[in-house]
């Protein structure tokens, strides 16, 4: 694990629960990258679920240069040269590939790959990795099976992500190798088709306290 990307761990550092947010629209996704840097969470994941995702890394790289803009849901080696174009600092996919883990590595990409059991996991450790998104982190086995992961891989780091909500974030952050979680709790379709800049903000400064 000495060859691990130092970059990971320091971007799950940055706070304490990562906003998962899928844009329908670029200027849209640009209001709420700044109302997210603004309650207190510099990091953001755009998933690439929609076909304005690419375009809304762009736009919110340039609109928020301080922010730490990445792509979730990244399924290719194409999508990571994208990425990369677009100004994005790290990727996040839901489970990983030889081929994913070859791309990140020729783009120099921060990576986050997804793991649901502990073989995908000792994949990853093959792979120079210390540091995975637990995913989906709820119907995967939630906050034992990370406990219960600490004794045999004390020395990996987890973002658990799918399925946590405010109400359940904390039992997730108080495990010693829990760094942070993903959510998609703060950007929720119906908050950001009714443009509640403000309320975001609120629930990201709400989110930005929970590991305390």
């Amino acid at each position: 694990m000495s060859g691990a990307d130092p970059r990971v761990r320091a971007v799950l550092k940055l706070a304490p629960v990562i906003p998962v947010f899928t844009p329908e629209d670029i200027d849209d996704a640009v209001q709420v990258a700044q109302a997210l840097f603004n309650g207190g969470l510099p990091v953001i994941e755009v998933t690439l679920r929609t076909p304005a995702a690419m375009a809304a890394i762009e736009a919110m790289v340039q609109a928020v240069p301080e922010a730490v803009i990445g792509a979730g849901t990244v399924l290719t080696a194409a999508q990571m040269e994208q990425l990369k174009h677009a100004g994005g600092r790290f990727a996040v996919s839901p489970g990983a590939t030889d081929r994913l883990y070859a791309a990140a590595r020729d783009t120099d990409m921060a990576f986050l790959p997804g793991v649901a059991t502990s073989s995908e996991l000792m994949r990853g450790l093959e792979q120079g990795l210390d540091t995975f998104k637990f995913f989906p982190a709820v119907q995967a086995g939630g906050a034992a099976m990370l406990s219960a992961w600490n004794g045999p891989f004390g020395e990996v780091r987890f973002c658990p992500t799918g399925g946590i909500s405010a109400q359940t974030a904390r039992q997730f952050l108080h495990l010693p190798n829990v760094l942070c979680v993903g959510g998609s709790w703060l950007t929720t379709r119906e908050r950001v088709q009714a443009r509640d800049w403000a309320g975001i903000e609120q629930l990201a400064r709400e989110a930005a306290t929970l590991a305390g």
